[in-house]
């Protein structure tokens, strides 16, 4: 379910990223722009997991690093090491401790709605109902609602930072929320091609669907 939920988060970046900005009038507008103006970025993470009870019970940090079209990699570094990256249409899924690697299509691994923003043809308003949630604190917050009645997640909750991407919250239809905080994000950044190629280390287990 954790990569399930990172998938749509990072699907909706992806494919939303050449989004025209919205006017004035309608909520959402520091999001589009910020979408729009978002080649490439990298940042660090704070992830933390939240039971149906409201607790958190799991944090991890790591690196994150976007580029589109379809290009991206989540490197968890503490407290364990896994590598999630995505390009060419496949996903690959390395677990440090259990010398595992797990091969997906993208859009078989994140299910029927994340897979419609896979597309690439399909707009935020035509999948979401966009709510402007106002400021908290220093961050704007907008909630998207999918209109989907099938999909596997009830919101994602996008906070930003004056026109920067800071946080990112994704309720699921099982009663975990995923918490994810970014810092010190430089947006379109050179990065270097090797980021996003992955080679299953020599004697790891590789499965592919």
């Amino acid at each position: 379910m954790l990569k399930k939920n990172i998938l749509v988060i990072l699907s909706f970046l992806l494919i939303n990223m050449h989004e025209t900005a919205y006017s004035v009038e309608q909520p959402g507008q520091k999001l589009q722009a910020f979408l729009k103006a978002s080649k490439s970025l990298t940042a660090d993470f704070k992830q933390v997991l939240i039971n149906e009870s409201g607790n958190p019970y799991q944090t991890s940090y790591g690196i994150f690093y976007l580029q589109r079209p379809g290009k991206f990699r989540w490197d968890y570094q503490k407290p364990f090491q896994q590598q999630i990256v995505s390009t060419l249409g496949k996903v690959w899924f390395y677990d440090t401790d259990l010398d595992q690697v797990t091969v997906k299509k993208l859009d078989e691994s994140v299910g029927s709605t994340p897979a419609l923003l896979l597309s690439g043809n399909i707009s935020i308003e035509d999948n979401f109902t966009m709510q402007d949630q106002g400021i908290d604190g220093d961050l704007t917050w907008i909630k998207l609602l999918p209109k989907n009645k099938d999909s596997s997640f009830k919101y994602i909750l996008i906070g930003l930072d004056k026109n920067n991407l800071a946080g990112m919250e994704l309720s699921d239809n099982f009663g975990q929320l995923t918490r994810i905080y970014f810092s010190n994000l430089i947006l379109n950044p050179t990065i270097k091609p090797n980021i996003f190629e992955f080679q299953a280390p020599k004697g790891a287990d590789v499965f592919s669907d």
